[in-house]
């Protein structure tokens, strides 16, 4: 490739690698936190819904890179040093639940009311309920809010950078300083980033106008 060396731009695939991994890691991890989460958020135990109403208002309401900063720097000063990535994923994966259990407890109370209401007239169990007739259609409905975020979340994976995490960001710096062509190397960072998030953004669009048309 002109400008770089071949070494150099496939240095940047790994980045992108770990942008990936650390991207996967965070959606797991965060969606089995996320679904707990608005399980709690539409109980009928109010302390529940306090604190894990709580819970989502602190991680939406302060900066992702902030969180990085408490969950790599913060735990260190209590005696929890962790190694770069495992600091990075914790972190991405409290901001991912936090933000999932919001999306999927406003998909939970999208879902038609009589049908809960008619389950237990049946004498279906909660257990029951939510498996079999909620969450299959709340998991509809969120899957474009849901797309949304993960590209939300890849983008944001550059700010792990901050704490020296090597993901595509920061290889891209590594590289620019290496190569004395900032243009050209984050010109490429850009087309990567882009290559991996437009396809989600169209594919949670095209969902959306579907699940729209379904529901006329």
């Amino acid at each position: 490739m002109d400008g770089i060396k071949s070494s150099e731009f496939f240095f940047l695939v790994g980045g992108l690698r770990w942008t990936i991994a650390l991207a996967v890691i965070g959606l797991s991890f965060g969606a089995v936190a996320g679904l707990v989460i608005a399980l709690a958020r539409t109980s009928t135990v109010a302390t529940l819904r306090r604190v894990t109403g709580a819970y989502i208002a602190v991680f939406q309401g302060t900066p992702l890179l902030m969180q990085l900063f408490v969950t790599y720097y913060g735990l260190a000063l209590v005696g929890l040093k962790l190694e770069a990535w495992m600091a990075v994923a914790i972190g991405f994966t409290l901001h991912a639940s936090a933000f999932l259990g919001e999306i999927w407890r406003g998909s939970i109370d999208a879902v038609p009311r009589g049908q809960s209401e008619a389950a237990n007239a049946l004498g279906l169990s909660y257990l029951t309920r939510m498996r079999s007739i909620v969450l299959p259609q709340a998991l509809r409905i969120s899957l474009p809010a849901t797309i949304g975020f993960l590209v939300q979340l890849i983008k944001g994976t550059s700010l792990a950078a901050i704490v020296g995490f090597t993901e595509l960001a920061r290889s891209g710096s590594i590289v620019a300083n290496q190569t004395f062509r900032p243009l050209l190397v984050y010109a490429i960072v850009g087309t990567l980033y882009f290559a991996l998030c437009w396809p989600l953004s169209i594919y949670g669009s095209r969902l959306e106008r579907k699940l729209a048309t379904a529901e006329r």
